[in-house]
């Protein structure tokens, strides 16, 4: 589970096995919330996630959203460069 980035305690990572695009994860708990990227940022599932974090979440992903589809492509690319060799 690759971390983008860390803001205000709240985790940005997706999973590498899974197609949904930013978990925003909550200290080391079980807060969860699910957000699609593209084409527009939404939240898909909250699990635990206080309504004021979510939107904070949800602004930080608007404003790193190039970076959050840079690393997606990065991570997806390189793995799958990787088990061409």
């Amino acid at each position: 589970m690759p971390t983008i980035f860390i803001f205000f305690g709240l985790r940005f990572v997706f999973f590498s096995n899974d197609h949904e695009p930013v978990h925003v994860i909550k200290g080391k708990s079980t807060e969860l919330a699910v957000f699609q990227v593209i084409p527009d940022v939404k939240i898909l599932r909250n699990n635990g996630i206080a309504s004021h974090e979510l939107k904070i979440a949800e602004g930080i992903i608007e404003e790193n959203k190039e970076v959050i589809i840079e690393a997606w492509n990065n991570f997806f690319n390189k793995n799958y460069n990787d088990s061409k060799d």
